[in-house]
């Protein structure tokens, strides 16, 4: 088994909205805004190779968005999804699963991609997975949620045949060397994998905590449906990490994809920062 850190590129979001009731004053000081009050992070994802699948975590917005949305993210830097794959040795066409932890557009849109005005999967001998309570909740969008579910990212999946669906069952088994973990306050049913590797255990996190900053408990985005909710669960699951030695891994953190954790006594904060390759 083998993994690898699959980086499809950088985008910018508010800082406000990222970092929720914490003030700039603080959160200003591990992402500085730009003058505009965005700041930068990362669409990164990750691929295992486990015997004869291919399993790819997530994939970036994708390039298939007009210029007028583009310019509310401003998408940038020289990684593509395409290019990160080919740098470890692979193909679209040798994925062989596509896991997708939720159907924000951060997170999904290089799933879909267009050709000649024609919609579809960018992995075309993929099954692609998310679950029944999630995929209803991103056809059935909140006014909130609305403009972070793509009907362009979404329908074009289940249209091509490739759509699986995982039972909501928390700590439900994907593969020998991966665990489903399930959490409602991000949006509902959000899958975060738990990964066995190397005689470690890795949680990606996903959208729960984005960065290395937000392993702070009051550190919830605005973006959240349910804030408290992610503040339960982050701290379940940290405890829980930090009991079990568990590394992290950051999807949006701009400069830090992993880290261990510490008990202190001003709660659980990050250790050693390191990366995927380092294993």
């Amino acid at each position: 088994m083998k993994l690898y850190t699959i980086d499809t590129g950088l985008f910018k979001l508010d800082g406000g909205a990222m970092h929720g009731v914490v003030p700039k004053s603080m959160w200003g000081k591990v992402n500085p805004a730009d003058e505009n009050n965005m700041c930068t992070w990362a669409m990164r994802c990750l691929l295992i190779e486990d015997e004869n699948r291919l399993i790819l975590i997530d994939t970036g917005m994708g390039n298939k968005q007009n210029e007028k949305f583009f310019s509310h993210f401003q998408p940038h830097g020289e990684d593509t999804l395409q290019g990160s794959l080919k740098k470890h040795g692979f193909g679209l066409e040798d994925i062989t699963d596509v896991f997708l932890t939720h159907l924000h557009f951060d997170h999904c849109g290089g799933a879909i991609v267009r050709e000649n005005d024609i919609l579809k999967p960018t992995f075309s001998k993929a099954q692609y997975w998310s679950n029944d309570q999630h995929w209803y909740s991103a056809l059935h969008p909140n006014a909130r949620e609305k403009a972070s579910f793509l009907k362009e990212n979404i329908e074009p999946i289940e249209q091509s045949g490739q759509l699986q669906m995982i039972s909501v069952n928390d700590d439900i088994s994907f593969t020998e060397n991966m665990q489903v973990k399930f959490v409602n306050g991000h949006t509902d049913a959000m899958m975060l994998p738990l990964i066995q590797y190397k005689g470690q255990s890795i949680l990606y996190c996903a959208d729960l905590v984005p960065s290395m900053a937000h392993i702070s408990l009051p550190w919830v985005m605005a973006y959240d449906m349910r804030p408290l909710e992610t503040l339960n669960e982050k701290e379940t699951l940290l405890h829980q990490a930090a009991s079990n030695n568990w590394l992290l891994f950051f999807e949006h953190d701009h400069h830090n994809e992993c880290c261990s954790l510490i008990q202190t006594d001003r709660g659980i904060r990050h250790q050693d920062v390191l990366k995927i390759a380092d294993l």
